[in-house]
């Protein structure tokens, strides 16, 4: 669900566990400037950034995240 995002929007996507492939969780994440690519968004969670890819699912509301985690996921 891409859209064009600004720096401060929060932002909910599906973070996998790397420790346990089959285990994802909806969680909360801020839109920032990649600090080592400043003209470029990422993501910020759990003290990393993640570039804003296509592939990533993004959404706007936490409601959103949790209807396509249970249409994925169960």
């Amino acid at each position: 669900m891409q859209q064009p995002y600004n720096v401060g929007d929060i932002v909910y996507i599906f973070y996998r566990n790397p420790h346990i492939q089959d285990v994802a969780n909806i969680q909360e994440a801020a839109v920032v400037y990649h600090p080592e690519q400043p003209e470029e968004l990422a993501v910020f969670l759990f003290e990393t950034y993640y570039p804003i890819t296509q592939d990533m699912l993004i959404f706007s509301s936490e409601m959103a995240a949790e209807q396509a985690y249970h249409q994925y996921f169960h």
